[in-house]
């Protein structure tokens, strides 16, 4: 069997920069797993992009995203456009490593290299925001805007804490926003909202049973609508969702589409992966089984 030859794309300042130090071990076990591994340290935002790009282009078999989310959405986002697209790895260094979550693939990196060197991968839906795309989540609102303010530093030492602390003191003070969606599946909703959710699989900020149907590999969007509410209704909202009692809540809409036009007289930004993603009017779209991702194929494995 010929080796096949794989473009590692890191982030060295991911999490707690775990990965700067086992980068020797990990090269060496995709070497000894017949995978011929070349580096590219990421040094800037957009760099995983650009260097994904160029990685399709020179025709490496595999691309291995090593770091948190944002590392692996700006790998797909290079990705997404090219008519050839590598097989995608996954290596979870990071602090939100919601989508590894979400494809069960594990957070020690051995264990995560063995998967890639297994050679089994799962066509993944891929979702098109605008000229943008993303793996896991889209969003959109004033309590989705919140994720931009926590501070990396932050970020690392409590990890998904930070999130909710900064939610809680954003609850304040927090507005709602005039929102038109339109699907073929709702026909047109006017509405005012706290937040929207565009979610591709089932783990979405640490909550797995946010948009328990969702499903990589089903070609549908999971859409979930937080209509106006106070801080009180709010509350009680969040500890419905992390029973996954949510969807009987009044306050909240949840519906499955494959395309999506939201529009709003306001000025609402749009998150992707966790990462600033423009502005709306957007039109979201699926690309069903758009990427090839490694994942375990007795399908056992789990996040630990």
């Amino acid at each position: 069997m010929t080796n096949k030859r794989a473009r590692l794309i890191y982030n060295p300042t991911s999490g707690r920069e775990e990965i700067k130090r086992r980068l020797p071990d990990i090269l060496q076990r995709l070497e000894m797993g017949g995978i011929e591994t070349s580096c590219h340290a990421t040094t800037s935002e957009g760099d995983a992009t650009i260097a994904a790009a160029e990685a399709a282009d020179r025709g490496f078999d595999i691309i291995i995203a090593a770091g948190g989310d944002g590392t692996l959405y700006e790998v797909i986002n290079g990705l997404a456009e090219k008519d050839f697209r590598p097989q995608v790895g996954i290596l979870p260094l990071g602090t939100t490593n919601d989508f590894a979550r979400a494809l069960g693939i594990p957070k020690h990196w051995e264990y995560a290299v063995d998967l890639i060197t297994q050679q089994y991968t799962k066509p993944i839906d891929l979702g098109r925001a605008n000229q943008r795309y993303f793996i896991n989540i889209a969003g959109g609102g004033s309590l989705t805007e919140l994720t931009y303010e926590v501070p990396s530093k932050l970020k690392t030492m409590i990890g998904q804490l930070a999130y909710y602390m900064k939610g809680l003191e954003k609850m304040t003070r927090l507005r709602p926003t005039e929102l038109r969606l339109k699907a073929k599946e709702i026909g047109e909703m006017h509405e005012e909202i706290m937040m929207f959710l565009i979610c591709n699989s089932n783990s979405v900020g640490g909550f797995e049973k946010l948009a328990p149907e969702a499903n990589l590999e089903d070609g549908l969007f999971d859409v979930i609508v937080l209509k106006k509410c106070n801080l009180g209704e709010f509350i009680r909202i969040v500890s419905l969702a992390l029973r996954g009692e949510h969807f009987n809540d009044p306050h909240i809409v949840h519906f499955q589409t494959n395309e999506l036009i939201v529009t709003t007289p306001d000025y609402v930004q749009l998150n992707l992966d966790g990462e600033y993603g423009g502005t709306l009017p957007c039109t979201f779209t699926m690309l069903p089984s758009h990427l090839n991702i490694f994942v375990d194929e007795a399908g056992t494995s789990t996040y630990r």
